[in-house]
């Protein structure tokens, strides 16, 4: 079989140059990257972990490594069209912190929180100010809603005797 780099004949016809660039490459057409067989935004979502805020880096240093109630998070993680600062997926919980351009952008936020709950999330947010100021609050209202919230896998009563 042909390379597909490379230019060769099909059926005795003018010769047909086929290049396929690797998805990297394919980006700036409109493409993302393919991750695990979806499209997702991955690069982007790269770029947001790598110039995270100073009020993401402290939250991310709590949330990492399951250190709020045994609770794995994702940073910048998409769903849909968005890219969510914190993500929860077994505990269907996205954490959201927001600098002061947030306040203006009033409807996009309601638009996003509704999109995200119309998934299945619950949407948190938080100042970009309180995380800095009063983490100790945000780790607290962090783990008061994943307590409030159901196990997303409730164990089965056992049938019959062992």
């Amino acid at each position: 079989m042909p390379s597909p780099n490379l230019s060769h004949k099909m059926g005795g016809g003018p010769t047909v140059a086929i290049l396929i660039l690797p998805s990297r490459l394919r980006e700036g057409s409109g493409e993302g990257l393919l991750d695990k067989g979806y499209k997702r935004p991955t690069m982007r979502s790269r770029e947001l972990r790598n110039n995270s805020t100073p009020a993401e880096r402290a939250l991310w240093a709590q949330l990492s490594a399951r250190k709020i109630a045994g609770v794995r998070f994702n940073r910048q993680f998409p769903i849909g069209p968005f890219i969510c600062d914190f993500v929860s997926r077994t505990a269907k919980l996205v954490i959201e912190v927001d600098g002061s351009q947030h306040a203006i952008g009033v409807e996009k936020d309601e638009a996003r929180t509704a999109y995200l709950q119309s998934r299945g999330y619950r949407v948190i947010r938080f100042w970009n100010n309180d995380v800095l100021e009063r983490m100790d609050g945000v780790v607290s209202e962090i783990e008061r809603v994943l307590s409030d919230m159901p196990s997303p896998s409730p164990s089965r009563k056992r049938e019959g005797n062992l």
